[in-house]
């Protein structure tokens, strides 16, 4: 077989897993499960290697490199540095591998997906594909469907499509819905395939309207107003541009006030009450402090959630997972210096399309323009990316891989646009160039292959620790396995100490023993990670269960740590209460199951069960019984 067709093959392959990613990972929930990412980095690594082998096949090899690559290789190497110094490694690294992922997705697309006919086989590939999942979601809606895969949805009167969440899926389709409109409007495609595509586009509206996201409508009607603004100063395209707005106007005026959720949710955003019950105000207000106590390099890749309960406001008693806001959940993870960086990466993509805007727009026919299908890919990416950013003010999409594969696949789409405008940013990669690039390439699939190859393994095993009965012998040899793959996930080692504190406290001769190995595997998670409450908890507990003299420590210094990183926890005082229950000091326990209950009033078990014990023993002592 000749070198050229080894190419072909490549380039063709290269094509099949950059649509399998783009499809499988908003169809699979997004993304947001381990095994899914673990799909994802596969396909990934195979992808880059198929590129690596481009680059000694092909008779004179190029890499594509405008300046927006730069800007993607300062914030690699960023997060990489600040992956070195987290505090919490194993959650570090789960985001860093992403940020490879992504990065990796980013200079494959642009060096192997650049031809016309590509660009335009993904971009409508994307536009269906987004059709088919609204489609899915509208049909959820009407239906009241509560089940994503077979999952039970949290989000009652909402559709997510294969998205778990809403949210997400209104992010994706604010994504995909201008470049459907554009593709009608100024692409040139057959009459037919324009009915096709504005049928897909209006039923993307639809969906982003059941999925009741405040946030995604407005992201899109901003996004399309936008666009309709852009059309309005092409002459060519003004009566496009009204009949865009018409139909817009229809939607607004007669589909979205008749769906009662929507008009409640919108309803919601004038009531002092409701704001008030929206968390997000004030989780911003927990990420804004944690912030400014690290202002130039952030707490770490990944390490939101794990600080965020030292920073948590009394209100908010859940783990938020993300700021829901991208833009602080960036200055809080990666502080001032990788925030300018991604805004620097964001200018350059910018920058790049004011330099080729002119040039991916047709020639002009009798005094207008003529219809361009890379001024329509141009033009729908900008503003669909446009509104993902307007959406990212209120919500995290870009930390749902679904919308972030889709997203950066789309920038290298628009930056390989550079090509029409010239022919500069063309590398030559022989000789040491050549080298370098597949260095870089084997180096990216080394990494992803070995921490796959084992996320792999100890995904297997937790699951079948899930499926052990609780507490169980069984489930701790599983985890114990796992942890052997993985020794730095704290969460494995807090479910092993866990195990045996359970076992412990359901009595036998050998209970001191397993309170002991508990102990130790609490200590385990405490090295791991110092700001989780929960390993101090349990470590205290067990020297509250086994008593002072096997103990010889003082367990009210481990509650106190906890107290320490998580001031504002419902379970960390309702613990100390429990503490001083075990002590006899009933009037300290009191004050701590109140502010617990103050804290938390619902599904919050433990000081509804001791309170009354509590008042009992006091009106005992005080009456001298």
């Amino acid at each position: 077989m000749d070198r050229e067709r080894i190419d072909d093959l490549c380039e063709k392959g290269i094509l099949v897993l950059v649509l399998g990613i783009l499809i499988f990972t908003p169809v699979a929930l997004g993304g947001v499960l381990v095994w899914q990412v673990l799909v994802l980095q596969g396909l990934t690594a195979l992808a880059a290697l198929l590129w690596a082998v481009r680059l000694w096949t092909a008779k004179r090899p190029a890499v594509l490199w405008p300046p927006i690559c730069w800007g993607v290789v300062a914030f690699v190497a960023y997060a990489v540095a600040r992956y070195l110094g987290a505090e919490n490694e194993y959650v570090s690294r789960l985001e860093l591998i992403r940020v490879v992922i992504y990065a990796l997705l980013f200079f494959i697309a642009l060096n192997n997906l650049h031809r016309q006919e590509t660009t335009h086989l993904v971009a409508l590939t994307l536009v269906f594909l987004g059709m088919a999942i609204a489609g899915c979601a509208v049909w959820q809606f009407l239906t009241k469907s509560e089940r994503v895969w077979g999952l039970l949805s949290v989000y009652r009167g909402r559709a997510g499509g294969t998205f778990y969440n809403p949210n997400s899926l209104a992010a994706f389709l604010v994504l995909l819905a201008p470049l459907g409109f554009c593709y009608v409007l100024v692409g040139r495609l057959s009459h037919m395939m324009k009915i096709v595509v504005g049928y897909a586009s209006v039923v993307m509206i639809a969906g982003v309207a059941v999925t009741v996201s405040r946030g995604g409508m407005l992201a899109l009607a901003a996004a399309l107003l936008v666009l309709c603004g852009v059309l309005l100063f092409q002459r060519n395209f003004r009566i496009q541009a009204l009949a865009l707005l018409a139909v817009l106007g229809v939607a607004g005026v007669i589909l979205v006030p008749k769906l009662q959720s929507v008009r409640t949710r919108f309803e919601d955003l004038s009531s002092p009450t409701k704001r008030a019950e929206d968390l997000r105000l004030s989780i911003w207000k927990g990420a804004a402090r944690m912030w400014r106590d690290h202002l130039w390099t952030g707490v770490g890749p990944g390490q939101f959630d794990n600080y965020f309960p030292e920073y948590r406001p009394m209100e908010v008693q859940a783990h938020p997972e993300q700021a829901h806001n991208d833009y602080l959940n960036t200055l809080a993870e990666y502080g001032v210096a990788g925030a300018a960086l991604l805004l620097a990466t964001w200018g350059l993509l910018f920058w790049g399309i004011c330099k080729t805007w002119k040039h991916v727009r047709a020639a002009p026919d009798d005094f207008a323009r003529k219809k361009s299908s890379k001024f329509a890919l141009m033009l729908g990416t900008t503003v669909g990316l446009l509104g993902v950013l307007i959406h990212s003010f209120v919500d995290f999409p870009l930390h749902v891989p679904g919308v972030a594969v889709t997203a950066v696949v789309l920038m290298a789409l628009l930056s390989s646009q550079w090509r029409f405008a010239t022919e500069r940013y063309w590398f030559g990669a022989g000789g040491v160039a050549k080298w370098a690039a597949t260095a870089v390439l084997a180096g990216g699939i080394v990494y992803l292959g070995w921490t796959g190859w084992r996320g792999a393994r100890e995904c297997e095993h937790l699951a079948r620790a899930s499926r052990c009965p609780n507490y169980s012998n069984a489930r701790i040899a599983e985890l114990k396995l796992a942890w052997e793959i993985e020794p730095r996930n704290e969460a494995t080692t807090s479910a092993i100490a866990e195990c045996y504190r359970v076992k412990s406290w359901n009595g036998g001769v050998d209970y001191v023993n397993q309170a002991k190995q508990a102990m130790e595997w609490f200590q385990r998670g405490m090295k791991l990670n110092p700001v989780d409450s929960f390993n101090w908890i349990g470590y205290g507990m067990c020297l509250d269960w086994i008593g002072p003299g096997e103990a010889q420590e003082d367990p009210e210094k481990y509650y106190g740590r906890a107290m320490l990183v998580d001031p504002n926890g419902h379970y960390p005082a309702a613990m100390m209460g429990w503490h001083y229950v075990q002590t006899g000091d009933y009037a300290a326990a009191r004050t701590w199951f109140e502010r617990s209950l103050w804290l938390q009033r619902e599904d919050n078990d433990i000081p509804v069960k001791y309170l009354p014990i509590v008042e009992r023993r006091l009106a005992d002592a005080a009456e001298g019984r």
